[in-house]
């Protein structure tokens, strides 16, 4: 080997080890900044002075938290939403129109049924107002106070006795049945009003429920005697409704040809046989006109009032019941035909003696599942059972989970329709702590402590109809004459000629043939959410995918393999240690690392560090001898003459 090929050996073998192979961590990331393409650490080790270097530091720092933050941005705003909003001109699908009397039942057949109830209602408004009832109505002058059971007692308000609190007093309260002022135990609830107060705010009126053994008991409590009469009142209405059959109660209420007078649809006429019944607990029969009648839909071509619904209705005001009701009309809710209709949530009423026009708007909406929102679509994730045979939404599942609720706890059900499977209405006579239950249930619900808003969920798509009203008194002054003898002779079943308050017309119409949707999309993909990442590592640092590769590579592979190397040395130091016999040591030998002739700096090496090595030690090389030219004369000719070298003779 050459002199020079031995002194590059040497330098090689006493020069530290660089790159992943580094002994050290230090010298490791020493080797990642002088070699890695990212900008800013390669400065921060050659340049020369300490000022220069925590610049760098401090730069190339605050870049990396820069990526790190706008990084962070991105991936947290990758689950959003884009919404768009599109508008079609089409021909739209008709919904389904549900209509229902305010009043439940025909006066006349729930009479016999409410007669202690009446009697110790009105002596409650005779105790609290000093004034009994007064009626106009023929059928209520011919009622008298003795037109009641007597001897009955205070069956109801011991029940759920009636009390009348004094302003600022809770302790104590004057009891309906007996006049007289008693202690009240129990919590108070108060409940706020929005109609004429009793005593002009002087105090309260309100009613005490307690659980079977009277261990727990509250007071709901109602600064309006209107209100207070009438909760109590319906109460011990539900409780005597819900003895009664389903069958007798449909017999009670009011069948499709007593409610519609006329029909017409697209400017075709209709009659009771386009509408389908559905027994309601609090409005008794409801009839909903398009509910997917042999498995059609009906559908409008054109905008404006004369292609929508028009139907009279007959409601018999003479036949409502004057403590379960305050108001003359009736309730219309529009739904899609596989809702169920809640009316007494988001009904609509329409007056007696007008003309309600509801203009309607179609929406569509469509919003995305998990991850992005907590909507679903089929109860998939809802741990609830459908009781109302009917497609998801947001209140059904709410309506779904408090009849669970009342079934656990109270043992039945109220205000549902179908009912849960194995569970019957709730009733004083086999549920005789159901109304306490019932009460301390909804308040739980209305504070949203029984944990159904967190079970149900949004639905992902739906259709809602914007509802715009306007009323117009109907029928004229100038033809109420003509007109309500007209519609007498069509009602032929009714025995009496019809009166203007008896009556309300409804319409109800697309205002125009434009269907708005609201769509919603992912704001973002994973091609776009890399590229964003890709242009933030660029715009701070000039780094790409493969710098974040030798990134995960130095400083966790190679980290941790220096780390494990060295433990592993130790290891098999003490283990060696441990296996020898104990014997002086011996002197260490120089490595290259003690050579101090290399120890200039930690830059890489240079020829002029090449030049400080110690010389090589001299050695012998061979002389070449003169040579010997005696060697190349011949020692002798040959002796004879090879066969066939003979030369021939010359002629």
């Amino acid at each position: 080997m050459a002199a020079g090929e031995k002194i590059k050996a040497k330098i090689k073998k006493n020069l530290p080890v660089r790159g992943p192979q580094a002994p050290t961590i230090k010298e490791l990331m020493r080797w990642y900044c002088l070699n890695t393409n990212t900008h800013g650490c390669r400065r921060i080790v050659v340049s020369r002075g300490r000022l220069r270097r925590l610049l760098w530091i401090l730069l190339t720092l605050t870049a990396v938290a820069l990526i790190f933050w706008q990084c962070a941005l991105l991936i947290s705003s990758f689950y959003t939403v884009s919404v768009s909003i599109k508008v079609h001109f089409q021909k739209l699908d008709f919904p389904a129109v549900t209509i229902c009397n305010i009043n439940p039942y025909r006066y006349s057949a729930v009479r016999d049924l409410l007669a202690e109830l009446e009697q110790e209602t009105r002596g409650s408004l005779k105790t609290l107002f000093g004034f009994s009832e007064i009626t106009s109505r023929k059928r209520r002058e011919a009622e008298s106070w003795s037109s009641a059971r007597k001897g009955t007692g205070s069956k109801f308000l011991n029940l759920i006795p009636l009390l009348a609190f004094d302003k600022g007093e809770t302790s104590k309260a004057r009891d309906f049945r007996t006049g007289r002022k008693r202690k009240v135990s129990g919590r108070i609830i108060h409940t706020a009003s929005d109609v004429v107060h009793v005593y002009e705010s002087k105090g309260s009126v309100g009613f005490q429920l307690c659980s079977n053994d009277t261990s727990s008991c509250a007071v709901y409590t109602f600064t309006s005697g209107v209100n207070a009469i009438r909760e109590w009142y319906k109460l011990h209405y539900m409780n005597i409704m819900a003895q009664v059959s389903l069958e007798k109660k449909i017999n009670m209420s009011y069948s499709a040809e007593e409610l519609l007078v006329t029909c017409f649809f697209d400017g075709e006429s209709c009659d009771a046989r386009n509408f389908t019944r559905f027994h309601h607990p609090m409005y008794g029969n409801c009839y909903t006109f398009n509910n997917r009648q042999n498995e059609t839909i009906l559908s409008t071509s054109m905008g404006g009032s004369e292609y929508g619904l028009q139907v009279i209705l007959y409601l018999n005001e003479e036949e409502y019941n004057p403590f379960l009701v305050s108001s003359t009309g009736a309730k219309v809710i529009v739904h899609r035909q596989y809702e169920y209709p809640f009316i007494e949530d988001v009904g609509t009423e329409i007056e007696t003696a007008m003309a309600t026009s509801i203009g309607m708007h179609l929406t569509e909406s469509f919003k995305l599942s998990e991850p992005y929102s907590r909507c679903t679509e089929d109860w998939n994730g809802v741990l609830i059972t459908n009781i109302y045979n009917a497609t998801y939404s947001l209140q059904i599942c709410l309506h779904s989970c408090f009849q669970a609720k009342m079934v656990e706890k109270c043992g039945c059900a109220q205000f549902s329709q179908p009912l849960p499977q194995g569970a019957n209405y709730c009733n004083y006579r086999q549920h005789p702590n159901w109304m306490y239950c019932y009460y301390e249930l909804h308040q739980a619900f209305v504070w949203g402590e029984l944990g159904c808003q967190s079970v149900c969920k949004e639905a992902c798509s739906f259709k809602e109809w914007t509802l715009t009203t306007s009323l117009a008194q109907w029928p004229s002054e100038v033809s109420e004459k003509w007109l309500l003898s007209v519609l007498t002779w069509d009602q032929g079943q009714i025995k009496k000629k019809l009166n203007k308050t008896d009556l309300a017309k409804l319409l109800i119409f697309y205002k125009d043939l434009n269907q708005r949707s609201i769509v919603e999309s992912p704001a973002n993909s994973i091609e776009m959410l890399l590229s964003n990442i890709g242009g933030q590592l660029g715009l701070w640092m000039s780094c790409s995918i493969v710098c974040i590769i030798e990134i995960i590579e130095v400083f966790f592979i190679d980290s941790l393999s220096i780390v494990a190397r060295h433990q592993w040395h130790k290891a098999k130091e003490w283990w060696a240690r441990r296996q020898a016999s104990p014997c002086p040591e011996a002197p260490p030998s120089p490595q290259g690392q003690d050579n101090l002739g290399l120890n200039i700096d930690d830059d890489l090496p240079t020829f002029t560090s090449a030049l400080c090595l110690p010389p090589a030690p001299a050695a012998q090389v061979p002389g070449t001898p003169p040579p010997r030219y005696n060697t190349l004369s011949l020692e002798r000719a040959f002796s004879r003459q090879l066969t066939g070298t003979e030369v021939p003779a010359e002629s």
